[in-house]
């Protein structure tokens, strides 16, 4: 990420939070081998550190029993950046390692919710169908504010939506999470270089994601690392909003990368 220090000025720095097994599809078979826990993952820290992805290791299965009922998370909503990334990692531990709490999804918060919202960050993901965020980090109604395009492509509504979670609802936290195996970025190179247009609104993508493109590399490793490269670029001009940059300045508001690993469902910070 390009600017994790003025993301992080005033907050201190903190510990890698991020990291973990192989996806596959068919419905109930998919959710339960799509989170495989990684033996010896790298553990997730108080912050969310750069770090590269964990390599998968022999899934297991969490044998511990999940709880009966649902039942309210008392405790206080992260009011700071690093708070914000110390929960988001938190979660993303339990999801991985099958012991999700599922929290915020009882029928008195329900009830709650009907007279405002407190999110604590806002998650700017890309709209494949594997990487619900408020699965990848275990959170859950009124806990994010998700804005998901393909590709995690920026356009005026994209722009007004994270504004108006950092400015209107004092959100600390804006992440741009991109994924592992992402079709846009894969439709976006492929269009390149075979120089063919993408139909209808879809060439917009293409457009959008084209500078990202790492020419440095071939084949399914320059997909890959275009996907970084993406992340990198959408976080650095959110950034660079003038109102979203004095929160910054002042500590209020970190804006990070990062990535989602399908095959370890770990997600990493980018530096």
């Amino acid at each position: 990420m390009n600017t994790d220090s003025a993301a992080h000025r005033g907050a201190g720095r903190a510990p890698h939070p991020f990291a973990a097994a192989r996806p596959t599809t068919g419905g109930t078979v998919r959710r339960t081998l799509l989170r495989t826990a990684l033996t010896g993952a790298a553990a997730l820290g108080a912050g969310l550190g750069a770090a590269r992805p964990a390599a998968a290791a022999t899934p297991t299965r969490d044998t511990e029993p999940r709880p009966a009922t649902l039942t309210r998370d008392t405790r206080p909503r992260p009011a700071t950046p690093a708070d914000a990334l110390r929960e988001l990692a938190a979660g993303n531990r339990r999801w991985r390692a099958f012991r999700e709490r599922h929290p915020h999804e009882d029928p008195a918060l329900r009830r709650t919710l009907a007279t405002g919202q407190h999110p604590f960050a806002v998650v700017l993901g890309c709209i494949d169908s594997r990487v619900p965020p408020e699965l990848v980090f275990d959170q859950g109604l009124g806990d994010l504010m998700t804005v998901r395009t393909a590709g995690e492509v920026l356009d005026e509504a994209v722009l007004g939506s994270v504004a108006y979670g950092v400015l209107e609802l004092a959100i600390p936290l804006v992440v741009v999470l991109g994924h592992q195996s992402c079709g846009a970025v894969r439709a976006a190179v492929e269009a390149e270089e075979s120089g063919t247009k993408l139909p209808a609104h879809m060439q917009y993508l293409v457009d959008q994601i084209g500078p990202a493109i790492d020419r440095g590399k071939e084949g399914d490793a320059r997909i890959d690392a275009t996907v970084s490269a993406n992340v990198r670029l959408v976080r650095s001009r959110l950034a660079a909003e003038p109102e979203l940059a004095a929160r910054i300045g002042t500590g209020k508001l970190a804006v990070v990368g990062a990535r989602y690993e399908l095959s370890t469902q770990a997600v990493h910070r980018l530096a």
